[in-house]
């Protein structure tokens, strides 16, 4: 995996973590639906922690170089 493939990831999972805890705030105003924010709440948590590792990730590798492929 070279830095913009685990860039690329921590948008992915940062993008998720958006969606669950928008999935929260809904579950959290509509009553019927408030049993479901842990559930959600967790899954929100693991995708920032996701796109966090990814982060860490992309930060440790070193950025690469186009080669010269001209022989």
């Amino acid at each position: 995996m070279n830095r913009q493939q685990a860039l690329n990831e921590a948008i992915n999972a940062a993008s998720n973590a958006k969606v669950y805890a928008q999935k929260v705030e809904n579950a959290a105003d509509n009553g019927d639906s408030q049993g479901r924010v842990p559930q959600l709440a967790a899954a929100a948590a693991a995708w920032a922690d996701t796109s966090r590792a990814y982060t860490a990730i992309a930060a440790a590798t070193p950025e690469t170089t186009q080669e010269d492929t001209r022989g």
